[in-house]
């Protein structure tokens, strides 16, 4: 029959298209495959090798050990009431960093906890989720979180490099200075610090700051940093929003680094 070459063509042309149409959104399916507890369709779009970094669970890899963090994950989130919301998202060559507010009850009180998830993609069957935050919010704990990444030759420009560089240097003005007059520095407990008063209290109790770049996603607007602290060793991220100005209208972090 001379037509069922062309209609199979046509249904795996079809396949392809959704499947790159997932592949182009990949937090969000992730984050619908926890909401739901539905890692099927993660495991259809990504059949390679699928790797989380979690702060709680730690690392999960694989496919069988990708289903049982997501029901576990969907079974906290329920009991936490959790709800989502998008922040912002900065995407560059197969690598997203997508933040997050997520409201959760704590206690009995509702509280919002920054989040933010990066997944990077080497191939068009394997993915990694890298997740970062506070646990302070939901637990009042702070936990130490070893570095997954290793720090490399990663290279920042412009007025982020500036103030990695004034903190690395413990110099309060110069960082202060890489900001816009209104501009602010948001902790992973959602405590912001805002103008010039506010920014230079935070960084002169902050001191010296020592940061190790292990990736980056920078679409010139936003900046997404993920860094490795030493004493000990702590992995986090943290978000530049350049102003139209150039210099830094916010800077939001992700970690449980006691500053």
């Amino acid at each position: 029959m001379p037509w069922f070459p062309e209609f199979s063509t046509a249904i795996e042309l079809a396949r392809r298209d959704a499947r790159a149409r997932e592949q182009a959104d990949p937090v969000a399916q992730y984050l619908k495959a926890l909401y739901d507890d539905a890692p099927g369709a993660l495991e259809k779009t990504w059949p390679g090798d699928v790797v989380v970094h979690d702060p709680r669970a730690g690392e999960i890899r694989g496919h069988r050990d990708l289903r049982a963090f997501i029901h576990s994950n969907r079974e906290w989130m329920a009991a936490h009431h959790a709800r989502l919301k998008v922040a912002g998202s900065i995407t560059v060559d197969g690598r997203a960093a997508v933040e997050l507010l997520v409201h959760v009850l704590h206690e009995g009180d509702e509280v919002a906890w920054p989040v933010a998830v990066v997944a990077e993609s080497w191939d068009e069957r394997s993915v990694e989720f890298r997740t970062y935050c506070s646990q302070w919010p939901v637990d009042g704990l702070r936990h130490l979180r070893p570095p997954f990444l290793e720090a490399g030759a990663v290279e920042t420009t412009d007025v982020v490099a500036r103030h990695l560089d004034a903190l690395a240097a413990g110099d309060v003005e110069s960082v202060v200075k890489t900001f816009r007059p209104d501009g602010y520095v948001q902790e992973p407990m959602d405590n912001v610090h805002r103008g010039v008063d506010g920014l230079r209290a935070f960084y002169a109790d902050a001191g010296e700051t020592a940061v190790q770049p292990c990736a980056v996603t920078d679409d010139g607007v936003g900046c997404a940093l993920e860094y490795n602290l030493d004493g000990p060793p702590q992995a986090g991220l943290a978000v530049f929003e350049r102003g139209t100005d150039g210099l830094l209208a916010a800077v939001r972090l992700y970690d449980d680094i006691t500053r």
